[in-house]
């Protein structure tokens, strides 16, 4: 799907995906600490700024509102326009605190550079992003090269298995991927890549008719 076919989608009901976030993304990043790592308080104790957090291929936010309402700077991005102004209208209900941490932006994810995306972020979500295997592992590298020290970068998408085992989910195998594709994406023994896999796993995912299966991939960057 192109980003005029989301547009299409986005558009022909209130929210595709519902308001609450992933429960998976909430689980995982719920413990993480919410202060810029490594950034002490200032010299009269006012708290750090908030963490970093990018939010590629957005949709409607409702991760990016999530993570906003819960003490992260958000940059959320995603190709449809019409989604980008969907999730900045929910925003626009919640506190004005709340709204002006997050960054909307209708930009090609393939393309970062190009978008002005430069990072380095906390935290980096990449949520059902399904992309042709060389584009994906493009992305999920250059996800990878945003993090700050101690970052981290979580891959969460519908994975390979659930076109004959699980439920919904697109029907293109070639667009789906496991855990062990977004570790070699990442290839952790490359030095110059300094990355850390900290969870590669399948995660099952209730539905109203079966379980789906999502693939899960969690990675962070060392300090040294």
């Amino acid at each position: 799907m192109d980003a005029a076919d989301w547009d299409e989608r986005y558009a022909q009901t209130e929210l595709v995906w519902g308001a609450p976030p992933n429960s998976t993304v909430v689980e995982h990043v719920y413990g993480l600490e919410r202060r810029t790592p490594g950034r002490p308080a200032g010299p009269e104790g006012e708290p750090p700024e908030f963490p970093r957090a990018l939010d590629l291929a957005c949709g409607e936010g409702r991760n990016t509102l999530w993570l906003a309402t819960h003490g992260w700077q958000v940059h959320a991005i995603d190709y449809s326009q019409v989604g980008i102004d969907k999730g900045r209208t929910v925003a626009s209900r919640l506190s004005r605190s709340v709204r002006g941490r997050i960054t909307w932006q209708c930009a090609d994810v393939t393309d970062l550079d190009a978008a002005g995306i430069t990072g380095p972020f906390e935290l980096v979500l990449m949520v059902f992003l399904h992309l042709p295997a060389e584009q994906r592992r493009a992305v999920v590298r250059r996800a990878a090269d945003l993090l700050a020290p101690e970052g981290t970068l979580l891959v969460l998408g519908h994975d390979t298995t659930n076109l004959t085992d699980g439920f919904g989910g697109p029907q293109d195998p070639g667009i789906l991927f496991t855990p062990d594709d977004i570790v070699a994406d990442l290839d952790p023994a490359a030095a110059a890549h300094r990355i850390r896999i900290r969870i590669a796993d399948r995660v099952f995912r209730p539905t109203e008719t079966r379980d789906a299966i999502d693939a899960l991939v969690i990675a962070t960057r060392p300090t040294d």
